[in-house]
């Protein structure tokens, strides 16, 4: 379970959220929707770890993320961020390989345990046959994946330290993942999105601004408005032209047809 209580935090003088309570279940798929500046980005990297609240509590599976050492939070919770940007012409297969890292000992160069991983996140993704090609000259949609791929080969379960509980699967965070991409991408990545949860096990939370590929995509919604959220719930409760029409600051007549 991934959990968000009573999170506060702020730019500066600027505060972004404002007394954020949110529950993902183990095995969830559940989507963070709101307008830009709402705050999705900011909540998604407090789940992740990567800010910490300025009060208010982030736990995984009941431990405060900010009590787990770096590398052991990284086997259990990867994130795909919006954009990707890197140095070098990386292949496929190298990106894939570079989610290895929290799994490798100081000095430790990759086995054919990780080689594995990675090959099989590349399968999971249906981006094996492109494990030679140079990351630039894929396409939107393939990159998307492949990032994905890496994201999942973080989070295999091949290379644990003794202790370690083998029956949690991880969590995947993307912030909005199919912001740049056209139509056919994004129903690939909602297809992609829906095979990893369901054949996986795999808890998911994404942010969106775009209703109907939350709707289609995740079995719950917390819809976030200036920091606070507005409601949360099954897609089907919380998406009415009411809550719709007061998320994005339009009337609830003009809300109703995008929910058609």
């Amino acid at each position: 379970m991934l959990s968000a209580d009573h999170v506060r935090f702020a730019y500066g003088a600027s505060p972004v959220l404002d007394d954020v309570s949110v529950t993902v279940e183990r095995g969830g798929l559940a989507g963070v929707l709101g307008p830009n500046g709402s705050g999705k980005t900011t909540l998604l990297r407090l789940m992740a770890g990567a800010l910490a609240p300025s009060s208010g509590h982030v736990r995984l599976n009941g431990i405060d993320v900010a009590a787990v050492p770096r590398r052991a939070l990284a086997r259990q919770l990867a994130v795909v961020p919006q954009e990707t940007h890197l140095a070098f012409d990386y292949t496929v297969l190298e990106i894939a390989l570079m989610g290895r890292y929290p799994h490798l000992g100081a000095f430790e160069v990759e086995g054919p345990d990780d080689l594995a991983a990675a090959l099989g996140a590349l399968e999971a993704t249906g981006t094996r046959a492109l494990a030679d090609r140079p990351f630039p000259t894929l396409s939107g949609g393939e990159k998307q994946r492949v990032i994905i791929a890496s994201a999942l080969a973080q989070l295999d379960t091949g290379r644990r330290d003794p202790g370690e509980d083998a029956s949690r699967s991880g969590v995947l965070l993307l912030d909005e993942p199919t912001a740049s991409l056209d139509l056919r991408y994004q129903l690939e990545i909602a297809s992609l999105l829906r095979r990893l949860h369901d054949g996986h096990g795999i808890t998911i939370v994404l942010s969106t601004h775009d209703l109907r590929f939350a709707s289609s995509v995740c079995s719950d919604l917390v819809l976030l408005s200036g920091g606070r959220v507005l409601a949360q719930g099954a897609p089907g409760r919380v998406l009415t032209p009411a809550l719709v029409g007061e998320l994005y600051g339009i009337d609830a007549a003009i809300a109703a047809p995008l929910l058609a």
